[in-house]
């Protein structure tokens, strides 16, 4: 944290979040509320991530890709999930100087990784149903790596020139953050210096991220679409629609949160819409994706059921030996 501004920490030492909410009355109960959405995303998440590394039947591209996704989800919901539930509980909702740079790092990489990760899982399902029978030798494990790889440093590399960018710029004096969390847009509000840069960074790499993976997503999803109406058999095109299923759903719930938050009148642009919109993205997404996942995936479901199996089998034996 070399490269933050010293005049900075000398000036201000922490900000002050305004929350989700003003009104004592509901504290407590939103509090338990994103308590519970919380530690759902956290084992479901942390669930598929264990289950996709110990299942033998899961360690093909797609499972990689979605365990990788777990993970993008429980990073960004755990940057930013478990300091607003402590916010709910305290008098002042204080953040470090430090710990607000980190927060935004590590919740810009996340989900930016995320985003590129859905496109590669788009890919995968294509060459899955366009090609089956060079599957394998086209998503190689080799390819997998790389697909996931370069959306997590590109992705470090994009959230570190925005967060630099911020802190080594001077900030007026007011501290109030107005949001539940340290997001890039409510921080450059308080800045006294040139925004211009900044805010242009912000939205050209904005437009790339959103624009280049959606249309890889789109381009795959057309490609399928032609597969499948190809099909003669009405039970081939049953078993490739429920193949993209799944990431289907994630697609259209993720990008539309997106869409609804970014593109959207400035008239009716606030830090309001934005708070709930981030609400849904940071927490209430990362719990439903595991639960598509899971209930609409019949490898998973076996997975888990073959698991569970086999660990109270486990405690069984070693209950009948105590005993």
């Amino acid at each position: 944290m070399a490269w933050l501004d010293k005049h900075n920490l000398t000036l201000l030492k922490e900000f002050i979040l305004a929350g989700i909410t003003d009104l004592p009355e509901l504290q407590e109960p939103l509090f338990g509320l994103f308590l519970i959405v919380y530690l759902g995303s956290v084992g479901g998440n942390l669930g598929l991530v264990i289950l996709t590394m110990i299942d033998s039947r899961l360690q093909t591209p797609m499972y990689f890709f979605l365990r990788h996704l777990a993970f993008t989800d429980l990073g960004y919901s755990t940057a930013v999930g478990p300091k607003m539930l402590v916010n709910f509980a305290v008098d002042q909702r204080t953040i470090s100087y430090h710990w607000c740079a980190t927060q935004l790092t590590l919740f810009s990489m996340f989900i930016i990784s995320e985003i590129f990760i859905l496109s590669a899982m788009a890919y995968d399902r294509y060459v899955a149903i366009c090609n089956p029978l060079l599957y394998t030798s086209i998503m190689s494990q080799r390819l997998c790596h790389r697909l996931v790889a370069i959306p997590y440093l590109y992705s470090l590399f994009l959230s570190l020139l925005t967060v630099i960018k911020i802190f080594i710029s001077s900030f007026c004096g007011h501290n109030i953050i107005k949001h539940f969390y340290c997001d890039s847009l409510p921080l450059i509000s308080l800045l006294c210096s040139d925004t211009r840069e900044i805010k242009w960074i912000i939205l050209i790499f904005s437009i790339f991220n959103l624009v280049s993976s959606l249309l890889i997503v789109l381009v795959s999803y057309i490609l399928i679409l032609v597969a499948i109406f190809r099909m003669k058999s009405g039970e081939s095109r049953h078993k490739a629609f429920s193949t993209c299923a799944s990431h289907l759903s994630v697609i259209i719930i993720f990008y539309g949160t997106l869409f609804f938050m970014y593109v959207q009148p400035k008239s009716s642009h606030s830090f309001d819409t934005d708070k709930m919109a981030s609400l849904f993205y940071t927490l209430v997404i990362p719990m439903l994706n595991p639960m598509i996942y899971s209930l609409r995936n019949k490898e998973v479901k076996n997975a888990l059921s073959r698991n569970w199996k086999i660990r109270a089998n486990i405690l069984f034996k070693i209950h009948s030996r105590i005993c």
